[in-house]
């Protein structure tokens, strides 16, 4: 298949004419990854392997979702897939489609990739306070993704400030985190931004951004009978509950706070 065929009914959006409203109502990612790889003549599991050598561990699920408009990737996994098609614009897949549209979920996912976009100064839009109608915010975002798998160091004290819809960011949100790992599907996803809220504690059932042994984590908070009561028993001989770690994924198991190690609350994950 030709370049030429891979674009078929793809119109791209010159600058000047830049609308995320119209932008919003197609899935413009997902089908240029699609017809990309369908010109290369790559399976969802053949291109799987062609993105490992650049660090992306990412079954043919995932990228099927993409293409669907389900979920979509971050901004640096879109470079990354670029440079296994051969290109080097980002442009490339932000043109849109001539037909089809997302439902409501799609165009949250798609407003929320267009501002990873933003945040990985590959692209600007002409105006940040206004386009088409669409009123932004700059709101800071953690530079270093918190986990929804294995642990990863959130590095609380460095944001970098993205622009973003003001209608996609939450009532009480202050600042957003960007998810690696599975471990939370199938509500959050794999780069996907989600936004919280300031807080020390939470509530049994909450999901929040807490910090384990060093390591960031975003979780379903719980709490259940202690292990080893002594170990959480008070100078007042109040035996407390143990706090723990939950994921949605069944695939990941319970993750129970051992007495000795560090653990706080960072903040509450607003939907």
């Amino acid at each position: 298949m030709t370049r030429k065929s891979a674009d078929a009914g793809i119109r791209p959006i010159a600058s000047s004419a830049y609308s995320i409203t119209e932008e919003q109502a197609r899935n413009a990612v997902g089908r240029r990854i699609a017809a990309l790889r369908e010109e290369k003549g790559l399976s969802l599991a053949e291109l799987s392997e062609r993105l490992k050598p650049m660090g992306l561990s990412l079954d043919r699920t995932t990228i099927g979702k993409w293409e669907k408009g389900r979920s979509t990737p971050s901004a640096y996994q879109l470079i990354a897939m670029g440079k296994v098609f051969g290109i080097d614009s980002l442009d490339y897949f932000t043109s849109l489609p001539a037909d089809g549209t997302l439902n409501a979920e799609g165009m949250e996912k798609l407003a929320s990739y267009r501002a990873d976009l933003i945040a990985s100064g590959r692209y600007r839009p002409q105006a940040l306070t206004l386009i088409s109608g669409i009123a932004y915010r700059r709101m800071p975002l953690a530079t270093m993704p918190v986990s929804a798998g294995p642990g990863v160091w959130l590095d609380s004290d460095n944001f970098e400030e993205i622009s973003v819809p003001e209608d996609t960011i939450p009532a009480g949100a202050e600042f957003g985190v960007r998810i690696s790992g599975r471990s939370m599907e199938p509500v959050y996803h794999d780069g996907q931004i989600v936004w919280v809220q300031r807080c020390e504690s939470l509530r049994p059932g909450e999901v929040g951004i807490m910090v384990y042994d060093g390591e960031g984590y975003l979780k379903v908070y719980e709490e259940q009978e202690p292990e080893d009561p002594e170990a959480f028993t008070d100078a007042a001989g109040i035996v407390h509950r143990q706090p723990v770690m939950l994921s949605y994924n069944p695939e990941y198991g319970p993750k129970p706070i051992q007495p000795g190690l560090s653990f706080f609350v960072c903040g509450r994950v607003l939907r």
